[in-house]
């Protein structure tokens, strides 16, 4: 019997978790890492929805993002997403058999100062794991955007963020 059709409105900001099968890895190494980014910025260009948050773990990913109605829906979204990865880790690995966990998992998110409390989860996630004591150690994530200003060719800047300060410097002296 098929799956029931997720209701995941345009212009909503969600909450994104996919997880490796089994909890399994699905990041080896740097290379790997750095294609997932890649293949978030060619569906940014096809879908045209805003990605404000992730990080990217080495068993799961954590995206905060935005479908628009000028491109597709959520599950085109994730689905072009999580196929073109699983499809560039079964090649490089030569790996059989299921490599995403069930569905993702989404959750909306209100567009005000809890998108902030959201994005600061998201990219507090290694901190948490242990992988590092502070967030700016972990390369993998938005986190070094917003509270450094550093170049991030995926990330869209929230709009709650504005609201942190008159500058750049104050915002990400704020966000940290």
């Amino acid at each position: 019997m098929p799956r029931t059709a997720r209701i995941a409105p345009i212009n909503y900001v969600y909450h994104v978790m996919t997880r490796g099968n089994n909890r399994q890895s699905v990041f080896k190494d740097d290379e790997d890492y750095s294609r997932y980014l890649e293949i978030l910025r060619q569906y940014k260009l096809k879908y045209k929805f805003k990605l404000y948050h992730y990080v990217l773990m080495r068993n799961h990913v954590h995206l905060v993002l935005q479908p628009s109605d000028h491109g597709g829906s959520l599950a085109e979204i994730m689905k072009g997403i999580n196929l073109s990865y699983a499809y560039h880790y079964k090649k490089k690995y030569k790996y059989v058999g299921h490599f995403w966990q069930d569905r993702y998992k989404s959750i909306i998110v209100s567009e005000d100062e809890y998108l902030l409390s959201c994005g600061s989860y998201v990219e507090l996630n290694p901190v948490r794991a242990h992988l590092v004591d502070d967030p700016r150690e972990y390369t993998w994530s938005s986190y070094h955007w917003y509270a450094h200003g550093a170049y991030n060719p995926v990330v869209d800047t929230q709009p709650a963020y504005q609201g942190l300060g008159r500058n750049a410097g104050e915002r990400q002296q704020r966000y940290r």
